[in-house]
């Protein structure tokens, strides 16, 4: 499903919205890690989107009505589950393609597609779909990397550490 020009302009006003909800969030979060690694083209985060709403789209049948036809309609998310234990809506979407993994309406995607992986990184324990070329990355890595090479750890702790503390590059 291509996009159309009204579908586009919606879209517009949606992502402008998006990013200005976007900016201010991130005035006030204290993220403990950067992204690392790069887009490898698998297409898992393009298979089942989902995202977690919160209480007031959860529970009152108004606000969640607005909310599941804009993601229908604008941004062609078909609604596959509604999970209550973490209030999150997982969809399908229309605009992947399976045979070439790719998206149809790349230049129009809605924000949470431009900006993924990044809310990930606001996480105590940042985990990515299996695969994806991404990883979380601890700021201040390499002050911390010094400080235990300078201990006496064996290679495998030296490995076990750097991984359990998103020091890896």
């Amino acid at each position: 499903m291509i996009d159309g020009p009204v579908r586009r302009q919606l879209k517009r006003v949606g992502l402008y919205v998006y990013y200005a909800r976007l900016f201010l969030h991130r005035l006030q979060a204290d993220t403990r890690y950067e992204l690392g690694g790069e887009c490898g083209r698998c297409g898992k985060c393009c298979e089942e989107p989902g995202i977690q709403v919160g209480r007031v789209t959860w529970y009152l049948p108004g606000f969640r009505r607005v909310f599941l036809w804009w993601h229908r309609h604008v941004n062609g998310f078909v609604l596959k589950e509604a999970r209550r234990e973490d209030r999150a809506f997982i969809f399908e979407c229309s605009h992947f393609d399976w045979a070439t993994r790719s998206c149809d309406s790349y230049d129009s995607r809605p924000g949470m597609c431009r900006d993924y992986p990044r809310p990930f990184l606001e996480q105590a324990n940042p985990e990515f779909l299996e695969g994806c070329g991404y990883k979380a990355l601890a700021r201040g890595r390499e002050s911390l990397i010094q400080i235990l090479e300078k201990e006496s750890l064996t290679p495998e702790q030296l490995a076990k550490l750097k991984k359990g503390l998103y020091l890896e590059d």
